[in-house]
């Protein structure tokens, strides 16, 4: 009970984003391939440079996420999965997920369904599940593997951890029924050939769905997740993780992210139909889906 006040709490609408909407981005957006943050870099460095971000924070990643949004990144990724609604048998993909956590509730909750189902006798023929946890981070993905085996899932055969880069997915045209990515987007150095990606991948009908920090609209909360993103999200970086630039960076990285409606016509224009974005916190956190038809 108190964890759906808390989501009621923290919920907003979900605006739905107009299907024919100019295809044509403004030319800024493709100045945001070459940013670091807030500097300017070239297109072959920012990878090597976000690597190294997250070679820095991997062991560190899942406790700095906890003290940054007070637990709540946990139940925004709750939020996630229940729109995914994953099934048994599904295939499904999560990107620039290394640490496993999207990837573990996916795969509780197939577990759930299936579980429910045996209850009421309605076990069937059904595929396999496969999990593809994927991730050009070989650090994080280790994490991911561990934490695998500390949750008893070592030797799951549904979760498959592969390293790979998010702008050029290793797997098959239509081999996907969903596909996810939390908090990754907005490090990668082309967010139109992710999409891309996205949307090859997906069988008809799969669904996209992102969790991304994103921007906080009303003036007075502006002002204080400015100062608590500038200057507590660094300082505690370096005070946990030893690490202040990486964590500056992150902060950074957020404010380069285009805004929700831009976001939202990005996926459109990748040919994505049912586009819609749901904030969470007022903005601080929004979830796009949208469906390949």
């Amino acid at each position: 009970m108190a964890r759906t006040t808390m989501m009621a709490l923290l919920r907003r609408g979900t605006p739905k984003i107009p299907r024919y909407l100019p295809s044509i981005l403004p030319r800024f957006l493709h100045s945001h391939a070459t940013s670091f943050g807030f500097k300017q870099v070239q297109e072959d460095e920012k990878s090597k440079l976000v690597g190294g971000v997250f070679s820095s924070v991997a062991s560190s990643y899942d406790l700095m996420n906890d003290m940054m949004s007070a637990g709540l990144h946990r139940l925004w990724k709750d939020r996630l999965v229940s729109k995914l609604q994953p099934f048994p048998g599904m295939k499904h993909l999560d990107v620039a997920g290394g640490t496993g956590d999207v990837a573990f509730r996916v795969l509780e909750s197939i577990t759930s369904v299936s579980d429910r189902a045996l209850q009421e006798g309605l076990s069937g023929i059904e595929d396999e599940t496969k999990i593809f946890v994927c991730d050009i981070n070989p650090n994080m993905l280790n994490v991911g593997k561990k934490r695998a085996v500390d949750k008893g899932l070592g030797e799951d055969c549904s979760l498959h951890w592969v390293e790979g880069d998010a702008e050029a997915l290793s797997f098959a045209d239509g081999s996907m029924d969903g596909y996810t990515i939390a908090f990754g987007i907005r490090n990668v150095t082309h967010i139109e050939k992710v999409l891309s990606e996205a949307y090859r991948v997906l069988k008809r009908g799969g669904r996209f769905l992102c969790l991304e920090l994103s921007h906080v609209e009303l003036p007075v909360f502006k002002q204080i997740y400015d100062y608590y993103s500038f200057s507590i999200i660094p300082a505690m970086g370096e005070f946990v993780a030893g690490d202040r630039d990486s964590y500056q960076y992150l902060v950074e990285s957020i404010r380069r992210f285009p805004n929700q409606e831009t976001f939202a016509r990005m996926i459109l224009d990748a040919g994505f139909q049912k586009v819609e974005y749901e904030n969470l916190v007022g903005g601080v956190v929004a979830i796009h889906s949208g469906l390949k038809l």
